[in-house]
């Protein structure tokens, strides 16, 4: 399992190697990419980049104070599928008071025809 900081990397790496080609990246341009919350720098990105290559997500060719050849595996690129579907699914779900209020209208409605009807059929 990836952390949040990985995954960032490796969703900009996906975007910099197309069709698993090996590009060479400067350490630089990987950190400007990054939100600024993060804070990352160069020593924290090559522990980054290290631990996404043990995990089989990208190949590392060679790298060169702060200059990575870099190319993005198969199952890095099915992390990032996996992280874009599970965001997408995420935003389709209704939140979960609507569901409630739904809920609670339906039974109030349920509720009022059920004693309509037993009035009606009392009454004759």
């Amino acid at each position: 399992m990836l952390d949040i900081k990985s995954k960032i990397v490796l969703k900009i790496l996906n975007k910099e190697c197309l069709n698993g080609a090996y590009k060479i990246v400067d350490a630089s341009d990987i950190i400007s990419a990054m939100p600024n919350k993060y804070k990352v720098d160069s020593e924290g990105l090559e522990h980054i980049l290290n631990y996404l290559e043990r995990q089989d997500c990208i190949s590392i060719k060679y790298d060169d104070e702060n200059i990575y050849c870099i190319a993005v595996l198969p199952y890095g690129y099915e992390i990032c599928e996996n992280s874009n579907q599970k965001e997408a699914s995420k935003n389709k779900r209704l939140p979960l008071y609507v569901i409630f209020f739904v809920i609670f209208l339906l039974s109030l409605i349920a509720s009022f025809i059920g004693s309509l009807l037993s009035k009606l059929i009392i009454l004759p």
